[in-house]
């Protein structure tokens, strides 16, 4: 099954697209995406082939996937994994929780983890212990970081919004720009349920905050409350 799923793959391979998203993904010398392939797929064409194969996937297909440097079948081996576990019972939903941990080396660029943290180890963690949220929000990783913070989307989405308060604080004094980034969308997320929320967190630490995380953070305020946020 895993050889159809990439024959299929590489027959959407665009090359004009792929220099594009390499570009795009800083898989340059140094940058942080270096030594990412990339076959120019858009991501509707890669979820179609997951509707059709993730039914029969294993988790030893999925870890070749996940293993490879394309970029490409480490998304949709990513994807696999969030269709399998929206249809699974408990039991395997913690299994591929722990599959997915013990891959965070190989969830390595941001939309890689966009499109999974929170619909598996957040989905997994709506009721029960965070403390491994924590453990990755302090990792030296970036994107076990990323992870720490991304996955307390599934929080925000039921207006739980307290864990990502306070992983957002552990991750105040980061230096990388996607932890900024994505700690500001979180920020923003939260202020879009409960903005008065977001307000008094803004209050408490908008003058630590990087300039990114804070532009992203009120990015949907009306204008006369931004700028306000902005001059202190």
């Amino acid at each position: 099954m895993l050889k159809n799923l990439i024959v299929d793959l590489q027959k959407l391979k665009n090359p004009k697209q792929a220099q594009n998203l390499s570009w795009f993904f800083k898989t340059g010398k140094g940058q942080y995406g270096e030594g990412d392939v990339f076959l120019g797929i858009k991501v509707p064409e890669q979820r179609k082939l997951v509707n059709k194969y993730y039914k029969e996937i294993t988790f030893p297909e999925v870890q070749k996937l996940l293993n490879d440097k394309i970029h490409e079948y480490r998304l949709v081996g990513l994807l696999i994994l969030v269709a399998q576990y929206e249809k699974a019972d408990p039991k395997a939903k913690e299994a591929i929780l722990k599959f997915y941990l013990r891959n965070t080396k190989n969830i390595n660029n941001w939309d890689l983890v966009d499109l999974s943290a929170y619909k598996i180890v957040g989905n997994y963690l709506l009721d029960k212990d965070r403390k491994i949220l924590y453990t990755l929000a302090k990792s030296k990783n970036l994107w076990e970081k990323r992870i720490g913070i991304i996955s307390t989307f599934a929080f925000i989405r039921v207006n739980q919004f307290q864990d990502t308060l306070k992983i957002a604080e552990i991750l105040l004094p980061d230096k990388h720009d996607l932890i900024h980034k994505a700690v500001g969308w979180m920020l923003r997320e939260v202020g879009k349920r409960d903005q008065k929320t977001e307000e008094e967190f803004l209050d408490e630490y908008g003058t630590q905050m990087p300039r990114t995380m804070l532009r992203y953070a009120i990015e949907k305020f009306e204008e006369s409350l931004r700028q306000s946020y902005l001059k202190k």
